[in-house]
């Protein structure tokens, strides 16, 4: 059943029976590829093969090119039927003096073994227990997640390690690092590192660069993963998804939301408290939930930390002219040797903080707040939401019944009062006086009504202009013009009111 041509080893999958085939062909001790102790560091290694053998031994037996050997010795070493001794992420084939051993059977993928998290949680544990806590960078994340995970049977999961940290003390030293490789091989295989392609996922029948579609795929399902898990915490705290309690101030003319919801009320609602335990960024953003959680570190002894942060905020969103003072301040408060509240921060964290202070500016201490943000939410955040100061809160926290507005209200609110006819009457002259004013009067003919029939109109005149805006009248005579033709042009802010004198003798 082994596969003769390259064309046949390129179409196989990881699972193959053809493939183990191939593996006990490269083993055989006749024919296949020459192993022999090789020592590492101070330590020999027994049946271990170079990567120049490998791509030598699949150059003669498949009658192929050097490249095209290459890529298949790297194809096994990624299947994990081979593993490297030296470099352990990188899953490749060094066509030099690089050691490689074949894995044992009982790892090999045709097993098709089951790949379990609590398996790797105890290898983890085991590689945990044997650095002294000195994992790598990823493999402290993945056992930080599980830990969370697994929390309800961690208990077995490190006594199952240190049984097997112990058994493994007990073999010969070679065996122990034989064992080691082939075990931390199996896992870089079936759980690689980040950055990295497994090709247990995609095997030899991809059609596409993996590494784009993978890379697109994980943005995608991480975005609506944090869409979907933001809507479920927020549903009930959207007004267009969920009513608020007790009304809508909007819609119903009563503040008593508002008033519930001022920024240092005494006694919170249940669902602002609620908002605190999602993140430690909303306990920050809400006034109420500063001040609870600033008396919490205060009976703790760590208030500083609080201040600090506030102070980096008034700092960075604060005015410029008060900008460098500010920073000073800060700095004497809670950097300096011998502050009356000094912050614990790492060197490197203060190092940089002093030196940018020697030129401020609004962002200078975010190093610094970022340290204590993180120290704060990892740290306080988690004994506060189970401190008795955070239960007596929610202890005490309203929950106000919904305002239901009933008919009668919605009628009231409907109805609006129509004009008096008094105002409508006085609209009305003020339109027509309006009217008057807009253009130039012609004097004659305001002379010829007020004057009577067969009487000359006198020669005397009185004007008086009143401004409409300001109330404020000025007046003037007229005498000994000629009435016939006469014109008087004013602004349609003014009001023009003329008066004639009549003069008959022996009357007035």
């Amino acid at each position: 059943h082994c596969p003769r041509n390259a064309s046949d080893m390129m179409k196989m999958r990881p699972d193959s029976p053809r493939v183990e085939s191939v593996m006990l062909e490269m083993q055989d001790p006749k024919t296949g590829v020459k192993s022999q102790p090789q020592r590492l560091v101070i330590t020999t290694i027994p049946h271990a093969i170079t990567g120049e053998d490998i791509v030598a031994w699949l150059t003669n037996c498949y009658s192929i090119e050097a490249e095209e050997a290459w890529a298949l010795g790297t194809m096994l070493v990624a299947f994990g039927y081979i593993y490297p001794l030296q470099d352990h992420k990188r899953l490749v084939i060094k066509p030099d003096a690089s050691l490689y051993r074949f894995q044992t059977p009982y790892f090999w993928p045709a097993q098709q073994w089951p790949v379990e998290d609590t398996d790797y949680a105890i290898y983890l544990a085991k590689r945990n227990i044997r650095k002294k806590g000195t994992l790598e960078l990823y493999e402290q994340v993945q056992y930080n997640s599980l830990h969370k995970w697994m929390n309800h049977k961690w208990d077995f999961i490190v006594m199952q390690a240190k049984e097997q940290y112990r058994a493994g003390k007990e073999r010969k030293k070679p065996d122990r690092v034989v064992f080691d490789c082939q075990e931390r091989a199996y896992w870089v295989v079936h759980r690689p590192p980040p950055g990295t392609v497994s090709a247990m996922d995609y095997g030899l029948e991809r059609m596409v660069d993996p590494n784009t579609e993978e890379l697109l795929f994980s943005c995608l399902f991480s975005l609506f993963s944090s869409l979907v898990k933001y809507s479920v915490t927020y549903n009930k705290h959207d007004p267009f998804l969920a009513p608020c309690l007790p009304s809508n101030p909007w819609v119903t003319d009563d503040v008593t939301y508002w008033l519930l919801n001022m920024a240092n009320v005494e006694i919170p609602t249940k669902m602002r408290v609620e908002r605190w335990t999602f993140s430690f960024g909303e306990l920050l953003s809400d006034p109420r939930g500063r001040d609870d959680f600033r008396l919490f570190l205060k009976k703790e002894f760590s208030g500083e930390n609080l201040a600090f942060w506030e102070a980096c905020e008034d700092l960075k969103w604060g005015t410029a002219a008060t900008m460098n003072d500010k920073a000073q301040q800060v700095y004497k408060t809670f950097l300096t040797r011998g502050a009356p509240r000094w912050i614990n921060i790492d060197g490197k964290t203060m190092e940089v903080t002093v030196k940018g202070l020697k030129h401020p500016h609004r962002y200078v201490l975010d190093a610094a707040q970022t340290h204590i943000f993180m120290l704060m939410k990892k740290d306080s955040f988690g004994r506060y939401l189970k401190s008795p100061v955070f239960k007596d809160t929610q202890k005490r926290a309203i929950c106000p019944d919904q305002h239901i507005v009933s008919q009668l209200e919605a009628n009231a609110r409907k109805r609006r009062p129509s004009i008096s006819p008094i105002i409508v009457r006085q609209l009305e002259q003020e339109e027509r006086a309006r009217m008057a004013t807009s253009g130039p009067v012609d004097i004659t003919q305001v002379m010829s009504k007020l004057s009577n029939k067969g009487k000359e109109v006198p020669p005397w005149i009185f004007l008086r202009a009143t401004c409409l805006s300001t109330r404020q009248s000025r007046s003037m005579s007229l005498c000994g013009l000629p009435l016939r033709g006469l014109a008087v042009v004013a602004p349609r802010c003014f009001h023009i009111t003329i008066t004639a004198l009549t003069v008959v003798p022996g009357q007035l």
